[in-house]
């Protein structure tokens, strides 16, 4: 599927800067290979996240328990969850009430490599996903590797990753936003395959644009 047009993402650069979720190009190969904008690192122990407006790395929150991401962390820039996305997930758990997020795509990665930290783009390839529902919204998770990683590289399906991997990565997004007291919220109802997870990419680009037009950006409306 074809990325935005050059010509409106020079667009959209000059009215968001080097804004990572708009300034961005997802890259000519997507949703085979995609760029990322990575917010955290295994090492971090606290929650970073892109403020919409700046686009700067802010403090969400610190990690109170010891669960820590164990892949790189971020989004992918030029996506967005919303109709088309969740109508992937109203599909197959039959919820008519469930919505995108507002957001756009996020996506782990996993690489043999010790990156320091985040605020940094990277190309990975797509292997599979999460179906994670939070709430009422679609959240998927995107699970990639690194371009060329020495160990992960070859990967080409999330059949092809060790179990405790995904089970790792399960059991992060399922308790990272637990609370003492609190009722969890979050559920994976799937772990899907790479066509799956390309197909939400390409959605999830549709509605990128369906949202962030350039009759917007030139705020012509």
């Amino acid at each position: 599927m074809k990325s935005m047009d050059p010509i409106v993402g020079r667009l959209m650069g000059l009215r968001y800067k080097s804004h990572p979720w708009h300034g961005v190009s997802i890259g000519e190969e997507a949703p085979e290979v995609v760029t990322c904008f990575i917010e955290m690192v295994p090492t971090d122990t606290v929650k970073y996240e892109v403020d919409k407006v700046s686009g700067y790395l802010r403090l969400d929150r610190p990690q109170k328990y010891s669960n820590v991401v164990p892949a790189l962390y971020g989004f992918i820039p030029q996506t967005y969850s919303g109709k088309k996305v969740a109508q992937m997930t109203i599909d197959k758990v039959s919820r008519p009430e469930i919505k995108g997020d507002s957001d756009p795509i996020d996506i782990c990665i996993l690489t043999e490599k010790d990156i320091a930290h985040g605020d940094i783009l990277v190309r990975a390839r797509p292997i599979g996903g999460f179906r994670m529902i939070d709430g009422v919204d679609a959240d998927d998770k995107i699970i990639a590797v690194l371009e060329n990683d020495a160990v992960y590289g070859g990967y080409r399906d999330i059949t092809d990753c060790p179990p405790m991997a995904i089970d790792r990565l399960k059991h992060y997004f399922l308790t990272y936003k637990d609370l003492p007291g609190e009722k969890r919220k979050v559920e994976i109802s799937h772990v899907y395959d790479r066509e799956e997870a390309h197909e939400v990419i390409r959605r999830s680009m549709e509605d990128y644009n369906d949202r962030f037009n350039l009759e917007d950006m030139l705020m012509l409306k």
